[in-house]
């Protein structure tokens, strides 16, 4: 079986930050096979239409590709202000276009919120599903991975409370179960003929 390639991206720029702490850790406990490797987004410029042609700047040229090459996404994000980060939510619009055949379309993508609050992002959470919708993602259907508290959680830059780290890897094996049944379905060029 070919390998699996996940782009694992997290909704914070800050170094210490917890969602990529927790992209890190499971990015170190993937089954054989899995691989994921994690997309700054620190060079991402804000979304201009202007750009947004022949003239794409690199940093989102890099990005999209990325994405596109990947069989399947992890977003881990924090909660900001209720919502989502701005620079997640700009990431998702760039990786959106063109409209209705992005590299988002159809493509897997696992949604995971943590916050130092007992509520874990929840409304970040669905945020990012009403928008992911929006760009005809195939968002994973599964209870949601809302890591709460997760301060007391990060020790020396993972996630080392086994509860959470145990449920956000069924979810990772949820995706994976995602992609191999879109690997395993037939294209149009091998569906029998109707009639």
């Amino acid at each position: 079986m070919n390998t699996i390639r996940l782009a694992g991206i997290s909704g914070s720029l800050r170094q210490a930050s917890s969602n990529t702490a927790i992209l890190r850790t499971l990015q170190a406990s993937l089954p054989a096979g899995v691989e994921m490797t994690l997309l700054p987004l620190d060079g991402i410029p804000l979304y201009n239409q202007d750009l947004d042609g022949p003239g794409l700047p690199d940093a989102v040229r890099e990005f999209k590709a990325a994405v596109d090459a990947s069989d399947g996404v992890v977003m881990c994000s924090p909660e900001y202000n209720f919502g989502m980060p701005g620079v997640l939510k700009n990431a998702i619009d760039w990786a959106s276009r063109p409209a209705f055949a992005s590299p988002l379309k159809g493509k897997p993508v696992l949604v995971m919120t943590s916050s130092p609050a007992f509520t874990g992002g929840v409304r970040a959470h669905a945020q990012l599903r009403e928008t992911l919708g929006g760009t005809l993602s195939r968002v994973i259907a599964r209870p949601q991975v809302v890591i709460a508290g997760v301060n007391g959680k990060i020790e020396d830059g993972r996630l080392a409370d086994a509860a959470s780290l145990g449920f956000a890897l069924e979810a990772i094996h949820d995706l994976i179960a995602e992609i191999g049944l879109l690997r395993a379905a037939p294209t149009p060029a091998t569906r029998p003929a109707q009639g």
